[in-house]
């Protein structure tokens, strides 16, 4: 293999702009990439230089090229013949396509024949550097994860580095790139993140409302036929005490009829985040004719799917930390370090999960079924429903299996919500389109405990106990205290 990853980088600085760094045509990499590097104005330049007011931060296009090529920088031409062409094959940008559900997406669209480029800002690395955390399992860099594809694939995924609240950038690479869907996981998606202080709950305020406006005005200016597909969440939803509809409901009130959007009860700020985008989008529908489909996501669970299990250097991200791990992913990595699982409250918080693999299936279905102009669709995107309590049996049962001592305690709920609640939410759009769920088995489960046993000595258990409280929230910012 070590021929196909020996090659140079061809780098095109912007004249206009102060380069920043050494030259990246001096590095050995594992395959050519071409960088267009430029000041940006980022929304999130006071948490990548702190303290620092004189540095600038960059924006970075980088596009990975078939080996013996000659990579330029230049936009394509004949955009509209490329739309017209239906056997050519689609060109999906995935923003944030650097993270969890992302990264797994876009290899996934890549190996199913898409043209894909990745759009992220890789912020969310910044987030593990300051809270001290890390993933379970040992990540890659962005440029080695595509230069490991390009190699076992013969794929190419191209890379545009940089923030989509710069919207210059983002009109950039909408200009070069010319999507004909994109996929939107570009958020912070942490709830405790976004309750740890003030400054991180307005960062995600920003960043998520900020480039989701962004987005719908550059499909606005230079691609108006582009399908958005944009992961919601049902944290949106709330708990009602009645069924949750996939994004509408009827209601009868004094003798009339309508149909209207499902009330949302937001939990956090992050949540609050995607009510906004979702109203954002509906509107720039029903004004602009923007067609968009929002996948109101459950709890994601699981990290191997097809194309992330081709190597190592592919491996998927895992968090177990108390402030980006989900449920079920948690109590497999503390079942297989000896850590009690950690129910919060009383344990009957109910909410819908889907395995990685149902995700990246979801997307793939939305994208080959698009919404009609003007239309805003909504899928609530999950195939099983679990309360807490139920998750943590199922892991202890399967731990014991494998000849682990699982036990449970009950610790204080860092969050306010209901702890017993009816839960009952609708899920039908998305199997009628052709999903096929990979449903929580024994199987499944096994295979993701052995996973977290792999890698057991990754893991700190100093960040496995929840630290952020909703009612104690800061107003300046937590940072992690030296070693």
């Amino acid at each position: 293999m070590a021929h196909l990853l020996s090659t140079s980088f061809s780098v095109k600085i912007s004249s206009s702009n102060r380069p920043c760094g050494q030259p990246l045509n001096q590095a050995r990499t594992a395959l050519p990439s071409s960088f267009t590097i430029k000041t940006s104005k980022s929304s999130f330049k006071r948490l990548v230089s702190k303290g620092d007011r004189t540095r600038k931060s960059c924006v970075v296009l980088a596009t990975a090229a078939p080996v013996s090529k000659e990579v330029t920088a230049n936009p394509r031409s004949g955009s509209d013949e490329s739309r017209s062409d239906s056997s050519k094959p689609q060109r999906v940008m995935v923003i944030g396509g650097d993270g969890y559900c992302g990264w797994a997406t876009a290899l996934h669209l890549s190996n199913k024949g898409y043209e894909v480029a990745i759009v992220d800002s890789l912020v969310r690395r910044l987030f593990d550097h300051q809270l001290g955390l890390d993933s379970l399992t040992p990540i890659s860099s962005i440029h080695n994860r595509l230069r490991c594809w390009k190699a076992i694939t013969g794929k190419t995924i191209e890379l545009y580095i940089g923030d989509i609240c710069d919207f210059e950038f983002l009109s950039e690479t909408f200009n070069s790139f010319e999507p004909d869907a994109v996929v939107h996981f570009g958020e912070q998606r942490s709830a405790p993140y976004s309750m740890i202080d003030r400054s991180r709950a307005v960062f995600t305020q920003k960043n998520n409302v900020i480039g989701t406006l962004n987005v719908l005005f550059a499909i606005k200016e230079f691609r108006e036929e582009c399908h958005l597909v944009k992961l919601g969440t049902m944290g949106e939803y709330g708990t009602p005490n009645i069924d949750i509809e996939e994004g509408y409901i009827t209601i009868t009130h004094n003798g009339r009829t309508d149909t209207l959007p499902y009330p949302k009860q937001a939990s956090s700020f992050y949540h609050l985040s995607k009510v906004h985008d979702s109203n954002n989008i509906a509107f720039t529908c029903k004004a602009w004719g923007i067609r968009a489909t929002d996948l109101n996501q459950g709890v994601v669970y699981g990290v191997k799917t097809d194309e992330t299990s081709m190597h190592e250097q592919l491996c998927n991200r895992l968090d177990y930390d108390g402030v980006f791990g989900t449920a079920l992913n948690r109590f497999c990595v503390q079942a297989a370090v000896g850590h009690p699982l950690t129910v919060y409250g009383k344990g009957g918080q109910t909410r819908g999960y889907l395995d990685i693999r149902d995700t990246v299936q979801c997307v793939e279905l939305a994208i080959a079924n698009p919404a009609k102009p003007g239309e805003f669709r909504v899928f609530n995107q999950f195939t099983e429903q679990f309360s807490v309590n139920e998750l943590a049996a199922l892991v202890t049962k399967a731990g014991k299996k494998l000849g682990l001592d699982v036990q449970t305690i009950s610790v204080p709920n860092p969050r306010v919500e209901a702890e017993e609640h009816y839960y009952n939410a609708k899920h039908t759009k998305l199997i009628e389109l052709g999903l096929k769920p990979h449903l929580l088995s024994d199987s499944l489960l096994d295979s993701l405990l052995n996973f977290a046993i792999e890698f057991k000595d990754r893991v700190d258990t100093k960040q496995i106990m929840p630290s952020v409280s909703w009612k104690k929230i800061g107003v300046k910012p937590q940072t992690v205290p030296a070693n």
